[in-house]
């Protein structure tokens, strides 16, 4: 039997915690589908548009060689996804266990059998890292635009 997993994601400002996610989801299935979340979705559940728009996100996704296929998540809700998808093992940032929401993912995947298996958060990098720093760096840019006028 293949296993397929699914590796979703923002994919933001990609960084070496996303490779590492994905590279790891791919150990752990025959097959990779990675899901990148679109920016509607994005801005529903995080209250924030990407950097980086969803097709470009998408390409970038797509040319990691241990990826199979790349999804463009449109749905907020994990269960709708695998309908659409269809996978056997979901990969999450351990940052989710034991939280509600990934109490609530264990709970509505585990119903259909669908096992979710968790991997290291990447604690020193992340895009909301990265977004902070280039949000800092621009205001002290400003400031010191408007000092120099």
């Amino acid at each position: 039997m293949t296993v397929v997993g699914y590796a979703p994601g923002a994919y933001d400002l990609f960084h070496i915690g996303h490779l590492n996610v994905l590279r790891l989801a791919a150990e752990h299935c025959d097959r990779l589908i990675a899901g990148v979340v679109s920016d509607e979705v994005l801005l529903l559940t995080k209250g924030r548009l990407p950097v980086v728009p969803l097709a470009e996100r998408m390409e970038i996704v797509r040319n990691l060689r241990f990826v199979d296929e790349v999804h463009a998540e449109t749905v907020p809700e994990k269960i709708d996804t695998w309908r659409q998808v269809g996978f056997d093992v979901i990969f999450k940032g351990d940052d989710w266990r034991g939280t509600p929401k990934g109490d609530r993912l264990e709970r509505d995947l585990g119903a259909v059998g669908v096992r979710v298996h968790y991997f290291p958060y990447t604690m020193h990098t992340s895009s909301t890292q990265l977004r902070r720093a280039l949000d800092a760096l621009d205001g002290h840019a400003a400031r010191r635009g408007a000092l120099t006028s």
